[in-house]
């Protein structure tokens, strides 16, 4: 019998309590909630403003600690080093160091997970590729709007290839093609097995994304479970079908009316939605090949995003990908022998100077002898020419 897999994240009787000055309790942000997050699962925590939903993810970071119940995720205890490794967090507003490149931010953040320099470096070019930012990378991100900008913190919350996800308003400041593509990112990671939790307060972005959603208000769950459960209408249904002939339609219209005793019923044609035709636009003016200053559509998935090392798909793209570490090594060994052996050079010329100083040496010895010698002669020379100079100058007089 194969054992249930431990929840990413469970919590059993979560409560936090902010207090005042006085430590009098002056808000119950939570209040005793029960919920699990399970591996591969993408859930959506809503609710309005001041629900708790920001609170519980902070629980979950190891950020705030709650007053009564209990949080455990991957089965340790938040606050553990190792949790953290393993986490992944966009927040709500994008914190970066405005003066450094986007480059150097991705760059900054993975030396903070202790990755090689050649580790960075392969990742830093997917991430930057897979959000649409590879040509401002050399910009400062404080030049950045606020959607280039949300680009490069998606983009940082990934560089330590995440087990869990945390998205607090991830599609915030970004065009409809940058929604579509943080859309289909989440989709991906959720096949390569991550485990996504997502807040927003764009429902119909939780709709196309989330298998089960969470909803808070006045800090208790009030509601959750799977969308299609949740949004199922079963009272009523609904047909589509191609176009059908008038004859044809005007027969389901009587079977309808003969079926339904007077109740009134609605017959439309299906409709898209606007993103959708955004969408088509864009697409179109980009098989036009119409250029743009803007941000262009991002590329392919990470490939170094997956869930488990030992998937077969990841070993395939590991197999495939050159051994950057290996080659990096490498260059340095090359490096280290080539100034080895300068250092060797210069030690055995300098060797050779002094065996031929020590085998000249009564000439060496003469030296000082010779030095008084020369220093007598320049003393005689400077005497004599300042004697014809001084009589120069007074021949120069008498006249």
């Amino acid at each position: 019998m194969v054992e249930p897999k431990m929840p990413v994240v469970k919590a059993v009787g979560l409560t936090k309590v902010f207090r005042d000055f006085w430590n009098r309790p002056k808000a119950k942000a939570v209040n005793d909630i029960d919920f699990e997050v399970h591996e591969g699962e993408v859930i959506g925590l809503l609710g309005p403003n001041g629900s708790g939903k920001s609170t519980t993810v902070k629980m979950i970071l190891g950020l705030l600690y709650p007053n009564a119940g209990q949080i455990t995720v991957f089965g340790k205890s938040p606050k553990a080093v190792e949790t953290k490794l393993e986490i992944g967090y966009l927040p709500e507003e994008s914190y970066l160091y405005k003066y450094l490149t986007a480059e150097e931010t991705l760059d900054f953040f993975g030396s903070l997970f202790n990755l090689s320099a050649a580790e960075r470096k392969m990742r830093i070019e997917q991430l930057l590729d897979m959000v649409g930012m590879t040509h401002a990378r050399n910009r400062r991100v404080g030049e950045f709007s606020k959607g280039m900008a949300r680009r490069i913190g998606l983009a940082q919350a990934m560089i330590n290839d995440p087990a869990l996800l945390i998205l607090d308003e991830p599609t915030s400041g970004l065009d409809p093609l940058g929604c579509r593509e943080v859309k289909d990112l989440i989709k991906m990671l959720k096949k390569r097995g991550k485990t996504v939790i997502v807040t927003s307060h764009l429902l119909s972005d939780v709709e196309d994304v989330c298998d089960r959603v969470v909803i808070l208000y006045g800090g208790k769950i009030r509601a959750q479970g799977a969308l299609n459960e949740l949004l199922e209408v079963s009272d009523a249904n609904r047909i589509t079908t191609p176009a059908l002939p008038p004859e044809a339609m005007n027969k389901v219209l009587d079977i309808l009316r003969h079926n339904l005793h007077g109740e009134t019923f609605t017959v439309d044609h299906p409709r898209r939605t606007l993103e959708e035709f955004f969408l088509d636009v864009i697409n179109r003016a980009k098989a036009d090949s119409v250029e743009t200053a803007g941000v262009v559509g991002g590329g392919k998935i990470a490939n170094y995003l997956s869930a488990d090392s030992k998937d077969k798909d990841a070993l395939i793209e590991q197999l495939v990908q050159p051994d950057m570490p290996t080659v990096e090594a490498e260059k340095r060994k090359e490096e280290a022998a080539r100034i080895k052996a300068e250092e060797d050079a210069r030690a055995a010329q300098m060797a050779k100077v002094l065996a031929s100083v020590n085998d000249d040496k009564p000439a060496m010895e003469q030296l000082p002898d010779k030095a008084a010698k020369i220093a007598e002669n320049v003393a005689e020379a400077d005497e004599k020419l300042g004697s014809l100079l001084g009589g120069n100058d007074s021949g120069k007089n008498d006249k």
